[in-house]
């Protein structure tokens, strides 16, 4: 899924959309955005030595979530329930391409449980966590 296949299930718009590209493949999804060096939430996140701030990479790995919650999310929109675990390991700066790949762990009623995780092209991880959601009927 590209962006504007992505924007029929999120909520998001830009400059909150941050994910470029989703596939599902066998139960798992695989993020894909790549790091500009232009986006808002780098200029100020340091000034000459810009580093995507960690809130960010986990907004990141949520939206790459929402595509295995797809057909959930027809007039629903996902909440953040839970970050849990979350270890970040390594920056990612501009440049830098991050893919991500989430698993649903389990479900009860409207709560989803994931793992996820986000990683430079060359297998570095980046950061690590497990998020949960509640889908919530209506659109933001």
């Amino acid at each position: 899924m590209d962006r504007e296949e992505l924007k029929r299930i999120l909520p998001h718009r830009e400059p909150m959309l941050l994910v470029d590209n989703v596939e599902l493949i066998d139960g798992v999804a695989h993020g894909i955005y790549q790091v500009r060096g232009d986006e808002w939430f780098l200029q100020g996140h340091f000034p000459g030595n810009p580093v995507v701030p960690g809130v960010i990479l986990c907004e990141i790995m949520a939206q790459s979530c929402a595509a295995l919650l797809m057909e959930k999310l027809v007039g629903n929109t996902p909440y953040y329930t839970s970050i849990e675990k979350a270890k970040f390991k390594s920056s990612a700066r501009p440049g830098d391409v991050i893919h991500v790949t989430a698993k649903v762990e389990r479900n009860i009623g409207a709560f989803y449980f994931t793992n996820c995780k986000a990683e430079k092209e060359d297998g570095t991880l980046i950061c690590e966590g497990h998020l949960s959601f509640a889908v919530v009927p209506g659109r933001g």
